[in-house]
């Protein structure tokens, strides 16, 4: 297995935060992710980089677009696929984690991916001895949810500099404007560690109340202004606001939060050209974003979606299947999704 992420030895190995990517971590997935996209394209989809190995999904949150975009993911990669819910297991009778992760060590599994409601859950999976198998933070709390931010930045580039031009390269310089609801986003954490790792600028926009105390400490900048930091944006992510995690009165009135934060097709034409809209979703249409906005061209929401299969794809194939081939290539779109594209029968057949 590659010592992945390289930015913190204790979760070598694993996927926890973005915040243990260095940046050449970061390419590298980018990169091997570019590859999994092209592969997607193809007739034949799956790969045989995982065959024989087992990953198991365990789910702890309701989820919709995570769980089956790294289901998606896992199955294209030829791997045994496990998807475990906290509703109607032994999770429900109180069973704890550290049983739960005893039972999956049993059945050998490879690979677990988390969803928990408990920020910091899949670090101490992954640092506490129970389990013999790499670990990828699927979302913990309001902690971190790293292959979210990896498939913003991912879409980003595509979207900023191109799918051939980007190989290789950052964000920097790039200026991203993330806006909503920071203090229960474990998005916005997320994608402020990454995008300040590959060089971005980053400003938060968020009412006083929705800044989570110590975000001065954070590497980006805060602004309460939306109309002000619009026309200076590549990039304008809006957030949700996450009334499940409330449990207090953040702003007067669904209306008031719309007409200071909400991004309408005025406000939307304030911005550069090229900048894109953004949203990790689920959205709420009317809110944080019109239909019209979202429904634009200049949004990215779809596209997000497909390039989170991909991200997800580069992730586990990283962790699981590309040590022999990655650690030794200079070229990722040699060294790691082609080698495994070219040495499957799947693939030698739609060659032919």
């Amino acid at each position: 297995m590659p010592l992945f992420p390289g930015g913190n030895p204790r979760t070598s190995g694993h996927l926890i935060s973005a915040a243990d990517l260095t940046r050449d971590d970061a390419v590298r997935i980018l990169d091997t992710a570019e590859e999994m996209a092209r592969l997607a394209d193809r007739p034949i989809k799956k790969l045989p980089a995982l065959r024989g190995r087992t990953i198991v999904n365990l789910f702890f949150e309701d989820s919709t677009r995570t769980r089956i975009s790294f289901e998606a993911a896992e199955k294209r990669l030829s791997a045994d696929v496990i998807n475990f819910a906290a509703k109607g297991s032994s999770v429900s009778k109180g069973e704890s984690l550290k049983d739960t992760a005893q039972t999956l060590e049993a059945m050998g599994v490879d690979a677990v991916v988390i969803r928990h409601g408990a920020s910091g859950a899949p670090y101490r999976l992954a640092t506490s001895g129970w389990i013999d198998a790499a670990v990828v933070n699927a979302g913990d709390g309001t902690h971190q949810h790293p292959t979210q931010a990896l498939l913003d930045a991912f879409t980003m580039r595509r979207r900023l500099i191109g799918p051939d031009a980007g190989l290789g390269r950052d964000l920097a310089g790039r200026r991203i404007t993330i806006v909503g609801d920071i203090l229960h986003s474990r998005v916005a954490r997320s994608n402020v560690d990454l995008l300040n790792t590959l060089g971005a600028q980053v400003t938060l926009v968020a009412p006083p109340t929705l800044l989570p105390v110590g975000v001065e400490g954070w590497p980006c900048e805060v602004s309460y202004d939306l109309d002000a930091v619009l026309p200076k944006s590549d990039a304008v992510m809006m957030l949700r606001v996450q009334r499940e995690r409330m449990n207090a009165a953040f702003f007067p009135t669904e209306r008031e939060y719309s007409r200071r934060y909400g991004l309408d097709v005025q406000r939307m034409e304030r911005m550069p050209e090229h900048a894109v809209v953004m949203h990790p979703g689920p959205m709420v249409r009317g809110m944080e974003i019109t239909a019209e906005v979202a429904d634009s061209g200049r949004c990215t929401v779809t596209e997000q979606v497909a390039n989170g299969v991909s991200i997800r794809m580069a992730v586990l194939y990283l962790l699981l299947g590309g040590s022999e081939h990655a650690g030794g290539s200079g070229n990722t779109a040699t060294g790691t999704a082609e080698t495994a594209a070219t040495t499957g029968t799947a693939a030698r057949t739609e060659e032919k």
